[in-house]
Parts: structure tokens; C-alpha cells; sequence
């Protein structure tokens, strides 16, 4: 499963980063989505993209293309 699929105001737990570009990568880590960091969906937009996800305790705005690659349980 990864952010894409969850509901909002649905709290989970960052399993892993899968996301082949490593650059993004350790930017998404530098952002706090490692493994153990609990994850909630709180903002979708209009049109569907970007979504804010709130990660220990500030709200950061992920494209899906990015977000697709962040395995939650």
C-alpha cells in the first residue's frame, strides 16, 4: 500500500521509499518520511494533486508522482 491509497484524516506508518530517482529520495527522507514516522492524509486538492500529508507535526504537499512511491502500513 502506499500514500496514494489511503483516506484522509487515515493516520499510517512509513514502511519504505521505493522511489528509483535517489536525489527525490533522500529529499523525501530529509522531509521525515523514513520508516516508523507516522503519516496522515489531511488536504487533498481540487484536482486531485498535490496532497498535504501531515509528518511530525508540519503538513508538507507531495506530488502523487512522488507520492506513489512511499510504502505505508
Amino acid at each position: 500500500m502506499n500514500l496514494l491509497t489511503i483516506k484522509t484524516d487515515e493516520e499510517v506508518i512509513v514502511d519504505k521509499i521505493t522511489h528509483p530517482d535517489e536525489e527525490m529520495k533522500r529529499r523525501l527522507l530529509d522531509l521525515g518520511f523514513y520508516q516508523g514516522t507516522p503519516i496522515k492524509k489531511v488536504l487533498v486538492s481540487p484536482k486531485g494533486d498535490p496532497i498535504a500529508y501531515r509528518v511530525r507535526g508540519t503538513t508538507i504537499a507531495l506530488r502523487n508522482s512522488d507520492a506513489q512511491y512511499i510504502e505505508v502500513k
